[in-house]
């Protein structure tokens, strides 16, 4: 079957709207949003999310029937290929994780009563939302061995457990808890997945959790989301505000994750080529012992290895973003947990070497280079650390493959016989070689 990733001139002229209002005015924004406390932030994006809707592009991650433009896989790629060159881009396209996912998984678990209360003025930009699955003392990349507790009590389920990685939790107005309501079930069936809403009591924030890309607390990094530490103690809710049936919360995040992680290739190709262009840049404008940087064979080197990485990178993109579209989600799982686990590294090698050729200017604040490198790091761990997708990618590859008896002792010269069998009349042996005819070891 063909792959097919033309994009057709309409969604084309689009597609450069979109690099223009990215590159000239969202890419300067970027540069200084640190420095803006939530509610100038606030104040300076509305009128560019404004422009996005107008133009209709706004929360283009949805079918058209769940709120969203209907764009699907490919030119969903294609326009994230393009956000993905800033960090604010997705939030001003409202395309921004978590709430992209998090939209995902309302449109689809969702009653209407529930879409009214959430999903719309999530779409709308008028709520924030953060996914809550992670817990410090269980394996993260193992969601069906969470301990987090969800117990009815007439009309209501009362909630106690610990979270931490809780994406965007310390500004969301509602939380989607992941959490066991049946520990007897399937272990794929065990958890519920529930909207808690901003001051609930026995909800508590403990704290933000600083890592490597947002390492300061504080008002000026309150735009930015984060990940925040939870504690719910008694914490209860109406049993209305249950998303799906009991039972179907890990459905329900994979529904939310696989889509988002094509989304998310897509992005690091934008950063990856704005790297790039950055690498190239400082090799044509910088001389060393009366050389440009670009005349070193090892800058050759990393420019020539770069370009071919983000190609290919690009390429299994979207080809996953194709097979979504022409054959489904299920048949695209083992390209989308490809690009997951090969992208992250990627990402990472292509900043790296951007970095080493601007020398101490790369490591510096100076340029985004080295926030680009921190937010990187990440990616090998999110939506899936690097060593469940590689589990998930060979156990796919591998039932497709039958077991050979008697392997390799028997197998290669039987073949080898039956070969010669077939050709014994054109076959032309030095006088003395045995023949295997007949032979099976």
């Amino acid at each position: 079957m063909a792959w097919d990733f033309s994009t057709d001139p309409e969604f084309a002229r689009e597609l450069d709207w979109i690099r223009d209002l990215v590159v000239e005015e969202i890419e300067p924004l970027d540069l200084v949003r640190h420095r803006m406390s939530a509610d100038n932030w606030r104040a300076v994006t509305a009128p560019l999310k404004q422009r996005v809707k107008d133009r209709g592009l706004w929360a283009a991650h949805l079918d058209r029937e769940l709120g969203g433009q209907g764009f699907g896989q490919v030119r969903l790629a294609l326009m994230h290929e393009i956000l993905g060159r800033t960090g604010s881009a997705p939030n001003i396209f409202g395309n921004q994780a978590p709430d992209s996912g998090n939209s995902e998984l309302l449109a689809v678990g969702a009653t209407e009563e529930q879409k009214q209360r959430w999903l719309w003025p999530l779409l709308d930009g008028k709520l924030t939302s953060c996914f809550s699955l992670t817990e410090p003392h269980t394996a993260g990349s193992d969601p069906t061995g969470i301990k987090t507790r969800a117990v009815r009590d007439g009309d209501d389920y009362v909630i106690d457990g610990h979270k931490w990685f809780a994406s965007n939790a310390s500004r969301a107005d509602f939380i989607l808890v992941f959490a066991v309501t049946d520990p007897d079930a399937e272990r794929h069936r065990r958890a519920s997945m529930f909207v808690v809403e901003r001051g609930t009591p026995g909800l508590e924030i403990v704290r933000n959790v600083h890592t490597m890309h947002h390492p300061y607390d504080g008002e000026s990094t309150r735009n930015l989301g984060g990940h925040a530490e939870l504690r719910f103690t008694g914490c209860r809710v109406p049993a209305a505000n249950m998303i799906g049936e009991p039972g179907d919360a890990f459905l329900l995040a994979q529904k939310r994750l696989n889509g988002g992680r094509i989304h998310h290739a897509m992005r690091w190709i934008g950063q990856c080529r704005r790297a790039f262009d950055m690498l190239c840049e400082r090799a044509v404008s910088r001389t060393s012992h009366g050389k440009r940087l670009a005349d070193q064979q090892l800058i050759q080197q990393m420019v020539t290895r770069s370009n071919i990485e983000i190609e290919a990178f690009r390429l299994l993109t979207l080809k996953a973003a194709w097979t979504w579209d022409t054959e489904g989600p299920k048949a695209a799982r083992q390209a989308v947990s490809e690009v997951k686990y090969w992208g992250a590294q990627i990402l990472h090698d292509v900043v790296d070497r951007a970095i080493q050729v601007h020398g101490a200017l790369g490591y510096s604040t100076d340029l985004p280079l080295e926030e680009m490198y921190r937010l990187a790091r990440n990616f090998r761990l999110a939506d899936g650390a690097d060593e469940v997708h590689i589990q998930q990618i060979a156990k796919m590859i591998l039932r497709r493959y039958d077991a050979v008896e008697g392997w390799p002792t028997e197998h290669v010269p039987t073949r080898r016989a039956a070969a010669e069998q077939r050709y014994a009349d054109w076959l032309d042996l030095p006088a003395g070689e045995p023949r295997y005819l007949g032979h099976s070891s």
